[in-house]
């Protein structure tokens, strides 16, 4: 059974912040579907203390944003964006229409049809998030999505050039410089200057998650992404050092954000928190990471791998760092996460920023039942049917017996007109009428 030598602190006071912040969406959100524009403005305002003439960018605004960002940065983002354009254009290719004949005379299929807008949010803040711009303006653009509308609020009192540049870079057909949750609402919305999209994604804080969840089925929506999350699986082989480094580089997003470490090494779980402790001195973000550490850290000591499996496979965590001997031994067995790094040669931070995979993940245990955003996730597979009259027939009589015994009369009469029409067995039947289910 496994041992917990860490554990993360309780949820009341969680609890009662969630509360808080699904009351204060709510507000915002009917506001802003009220008085719109105005109340856009007066909320950018007041929380980012930003009221431009058009929150929309210009085409102008937008080359004398990129020209104030250095050439080796323009060069590091394409980099970037050439990854994760090759890795969304190869799953792409994993999506066929399909068309089959199931029976002489029946034909099926579904085609695959990319939504046709979709609101891309890029978080700012303390740690304004470039790399969102590439995972979600971009994966929507591969997709085929017609229109790709890219939205961030300002940092320090204006816009963030590098994420600007990266929207623009990765194709976005709209840029505005608008934050929070009343950017969320006038994206899902629509207000006198913004056409309304079809569908939500991208990483934010607290309120921009709740605002997308009250939200969604007005709207599409990617996933509700709560506080990032990472798991270290390691055994003796592993490096404490290095493991230290990789949950605090998660840790230092919030002081909300778990870290986790499984380990079959009794020596790795006694020797963390002091490499925890020593690193946390001189780490720039150490004021963040630490109460993450402290308050949402844990250190699980398991008897074997297999257990480590089930351990983490019940985390379900965003990110999973495997640092043993046979990484894919977890690759081959576990079902339950967000994106999977294998070995000490990789880890989360080139999964963030540059590798090529999206960072747009589930957390809170949502990796068991979604994956995280990609090209598929901005397509729609609908599917359709066609029968010739002689397979209407064959089909009708079964459909015509099946909704008698569930009551749809008005079922029945659909295949018994058939039936009647193309030559069944009840072509000489007058239209039936039926009781209430």
């Amino acid at each position: 059974m496994a041992t917990y030598l860490k554990k993360a602190a309780g949820t009341a006071e969680t609890d009662a912040a969630d509360a808080s912040v699904r009351e204060t969406v709510e507000r915002i959100i009917a506001d802003v579907r009220k008085r719109r524009d105005q109340s856009v403005r007066e909320l950018s305002e007041k929380f980012d203390h930003w009221s431009p003439a058009n929150f929309r960018l210009t085409k102008e605004e937008i080359e004398a944003l990129m020209a104030t960002v250095s050439r080796e940065t323009i060069q590091d983002i394409k980099f970037a964006q050439q990854q994760i354009l090759r890795f969304a254009e190869s799953q792409k290719a994993t999506l066929k229409d399909v068309e089959v004949e199931t029976f002489p005379g029946v034909r099926l299929g579904h085609r695959n049809i990319p939504v046709g807008s979709v609101g891309c949010y890029v978080p700012g803040g303390r740690y304004p998030m470039v790399a969102s711009a590439h995972m979600s303006v971009l994966t929507a653009k591969v997709a085929g999505v017609n229109r790709v509308v890219a939205c961030t609020p300002p940092v320090m009192g204006k816009p963030y050039a590098e994420t600007i540049a990266a929207m623009a870079l990765a194709g976005a057909d709209e840029i505005y410089v608008m934050g929070g949750v009343q950017a969320i609402a006038a994206l899902a919305l629509g207000t006198e200057t913004i056409e309304p999209v079809d569908m939500l994604v991208g990483p934010g804080n607290a309120f921009v998650a709740e605002a997308k969840r009250q939200l969604y089925g007005q709207v599409g929506i990617d996933l509700i992404a709560g506080p990032t999350e990472i798991l270290v699986i390691a055994d003796e082989s592993a490096d404490v050092e290095m493991i230290a480094v990789d949950l605090l580089g998660q840790a230092e997003h919030g002081p909300t954000s778990p870290a986790v470490l499984i380990t079959t090494s009794e020596k790795l779980a006694l020797s963390l928190q002091a490499e925890i402790e020593r690193q946390l001195q001189f780490l720039p973000t150490a004021d963040v990471a630490r109460v993450a550490w402290r308050e949402q850290g844990q250190i699980i000591l398991v008897r074997d791998l297999d257990e480590a499996v089930r351990e983490a496979d019940n985390l379900a965590y965003e990110h999973v760092e495997v640092l043993t001997k046979e990484p894919r031994y977890f690759l081959d067995r576990m079902r339950n996460y967000g994106a999977m790094f294998l070995g000490p040669e990789t880890n989360v931070a080139y999964g963030d920023k540059t590798i090529g995979t999206n960072h747009i993940l589930p957390t809170r245990r949502a990796a068991r039942y979604t994956g995280g955003l990609w090209v598929g996730k901005f397509i729609k597979t609908v599917t359709y049917q066609e029968c010739t009259a002689e397979a209407s027939v064959l089909i009708g009589d079964y459909c015509s017996r099946l909704c008698a015994i569930e009551h749809f009369w008005g079922h029945k009469e659909q295949a018994d007109l058939r039936l009647r029409r193309y030559g069944g067995r009840n072509a000489g039947l007058e239209p039936e009428t039926g009781g209430a289910a």
